[in-house]
């Protein structure tokens, strides 16, 4: 009995520990635009502990051209740039409570990507109420992974409509559209990791019980 109860208990420790590592990642989402492209970018923070964020710092990549943020109530915005004026990190701070245990926070800019096809990576920092940060600069596939947005002629399905806040041909602003629809996919790629989510639970649940039964029966003999 007492293996079992070990085994039950080594199971669902697993079962939690795995399913925050695959949920709880920072991202900058689309994964794919156009080289030259006015994009705009949604900074998506998650909440992995249970102590409130309250800061998150992210890193220009080299070729992008930072344009302007999208205000978000109870956070304040600053910038820190090179010596010609080139903006190289970003910084949402607070002015409330933060991000807190269970939600997650959308962060929305404009920026204009590099000329040539490449990829580039947004290394981000998010600092917790307690004091830890978490940097989230890894390569992909590693525990902490940067997100990764591929600049190619032929964007991914996820990929927005490049904008700049430009008027159309009608006299109406694109940006609130663009807005939106970063939003939707962001919010898309959280249903979906939800669903993995659920899905692993109920596997790893099905898995302990067959163990459970299975050294019962051993037991048993």
């Amino acid at each position: 009995m007492k293996n079992i109860s070990k085994l039950l208990i080594f199971t669902f420790a697993a079962l939690f520990i795995f399913s925050g590592s695959a949920y709880a990642h920072v991202t900058v989402k689309p994964s794919s635009s156009a080289p030259e492209a006015w994009e705009t970018y949604t900074l998506k923070v998650p909440v992995e502990k249970e102590t409130a964020t309250t800061k998150v710092t992210l890193k220009v990549p080299e070729g992008v051209t930072f344009e302007s943020y999208q205000p978000v109530p109870g956070w304040k915005v600053s910038t820190e740039g090179d010596k010609d004026g080139h903006v190289k990190s970003v910084t949402w701070t607070a002015t409330d409570e933060g991000i807190a245990a269970g939600q997650f926070q959308q962060f929305s800019f404009v920026a204009q990507n590099p000329k040539e096809e490449t990829k580039v990576a947004w290394d981000a920092f998010q600092y917790y109420e307690d004091g830890e940060i978490v940097e989230w600069s890894g390569d992909e596939g590693s525990d902490l992974p940067h997100s990764v947005t591929e600049i190619t002629v032929a964007p991914k399905a996820d990929a927005e409509p490049a904008d700049h806040g430009h008027k159309d041909e009608a006299g109406t602003n694109n940006d609130s559209t663009a807005t939106d629809n970063s939003k939707d996919s962001a919010t898309t790629e959280g249903d979906g990791n939800q669903t993995l989510f659920i899905t692993l639970a109920v596997i790893s649940l099905i898995l302990s019980i067959v163990a459970l039964f299975a050294a019962l029966r051993k037991t048993k003999k």
